[in-house]
């Protein structure tokens, strides 16, 4: 019979029989190292982006350098979330979870796309450096976006790890 650890993958490495760690204050609740992990792994997927953006920018359409950045980390994203925010190792439905996890990024996509059509709607002649601070200043909407998606929807399962 497999149990509820088995079938959401949420062991540990070793079996322990001593008793699970007491958090005092804030790291009590669940979202709240959840929320910690996920801005670390945030931060290494922002400057990826970030950096991919940068490279591709001066020679292609800024919505296209946007899309190839966001699409060439996030698998890079959902890995790294699945197992660092919500503590889910193995294989069991991870191709189930990328292929939500791409459409989370889809999600993003459109909220960071969206807000350079604006800016270059109202500024044509924007710079790199415009188009830098604007999709970073929407990537903080699209992350909310995200974290409340994958927590919600995609990993429910390991909410409360």
């Amino acid at each position: 019979m497999e149990t509820a650890a088995d079938a959401t993958e949420l062991r540990t490495a070793t079996p322990t029989k001593t008793k699970p760690k007491r958090r005092r204050g804030l790291l009590r609740y669940p979202v709240v190292r959840q929320l910690l992990r996920f801005t670390g792994v945030g931060i290494v997927c922002t400057a990826s982006s970030l950096g991919i953006y940068a490279v591709l920018r001066p020679w292609i359409d800024p919505q296209l350098a946007n899309a190839v950045a966001l699409i060439l980390t996030s698998l890079m994203n959902t890995a790294l979330n699945r197992r660092v925010t919500f503590k889910i190792s193995g294989r069991k439905k991870r191709a189930k979870d990328n292929l939500s996890g791409m459409i989370v990024i889809g999600i993003a996509l459109v909220i960071t796309g969206g807000s350079l059509g604006v800016l270059h709607l109202f500024r044509p002649d924007a710079t790199v450096s415009d188009e830098l601070w604007t999709t970073t200043l929407s990537g903080f909407a699209a992350t909310a976006v995200r974290f409340s998606l994958l927590r919600h929807w995609i990993f429910r399962r390991a909410r409360h790890v």
